[in-house]
């Protein structure tokens, strides 16, 4: 199936591992350019090295911490005109109401949350300009299960599926789609991690956390793929009548009402 991708410009934020990694990968093989923005210059020097050897695709790279004062600005100058962004840094903290103190919370929220929104603002507004595009948030599927033990990270999951349906419904008056992505566990350190960490926490010890994998959907995070495809897809004209929705990839869990 062509995706219409190939020449579209494509940034991506938290672009140095986990699926910002991959979905830069999987971009380049659909033939996008791509700018990439992450706080690791070494990780993205990497991945970039790793791209153009397999695909002849522009990718420019851009070491920033996206909370810093001016940075949103330094991102869309380097960036230039692009078609598509993709909203996918920062990792807000795991813990009950007393475990994230305000500092972390305030912290996890700067990134993600308020990120996700400036970034929004200013991209919307040179899309507008330009013609249209699309704008992806890759959320998580926290926002719709609420767990009161990752209680900051739910809060403000929430509050990103609200804004892109807020900022999706009408987006299409001026040609441009925002749509969120909800994925549930993925196969990264960072889920084994909080695995561990849950693992600690109901069982006194970190190394019964394969206990809880085995409960997920399948009995296994989502592959990373089957979670960054979607997020291909969605950015390709193949899904040019899909905006202001969340798609959920959680293997059900969600539905369930359960985290694990």
């Amino acid at each position: 199936m062509d995706l219409f991708l190939t020449g579209k410009k494509v940034l991506i934020t938290g672009a140095s591992q986990g699926i910002g990694e991959a979905l830069a990968k999987t971009l380049a093989e659909e033939g996008c350019d791509l700018h990439l923005v992450a706080r690791s210059g070494d990780k993205l020097e990497a991945i970039k090295a790793e791209i153009l050897k397999d695909h002849k695709v522009s990718v420019t790279v851009q070491a920033l911490d996206l909370t810093k004062e001016g940075a949103i600005e330094e991102v869309l100058q380097a960036a230039g005109d692009i078609d598509v962004l993709v909203n996918n840094a920062g990792v807000i903290p795991s813990g009950s109401l007393w475990d994230v103190d305000e500092k972390r919370w305030r912290e996890g929220w700067e990134l993600k949350v308020f990120g996700y929104i400036n970034m929004t603002r200013a991209v919307y507004a040179k899309m507008k300009a330009n013609g249209g595009g699309v704008i992806i948030n890759n959320i998580g599927n926290g926002g719709e299960v609420f767990d009161p033990q990752y209680v900051a990270g739910t809060t403000g999951n929430a509050s990103l599926m609200a804004f892109t349906r807020a900022m999706g419904g009408h987006s299409l008056d001026d040609n441009i789609r925002v749509v969120g992505v909800n994925p549930g566990p993925v196969d990264t350190d960072r889920i084994y991690n909080m695995l561990k960490k849950r693992s600690a926490s109901m069982f006194g010890s970190e190394d019964r956390y394969k206990e809880l994998e085995a409960r997920y959907p399948l009995g296994r995070p989502a592959h990373m793929s089957e979670v960054v495809d979607l997020i291909v897809f969605l950015a390709s004209k193949r899904s040019g009548y899909t905006s202001g929705t969340i798609l959920t990839v959680d293997g059900g869990i969600a539905s369930r009402r359960s985290i694990i």
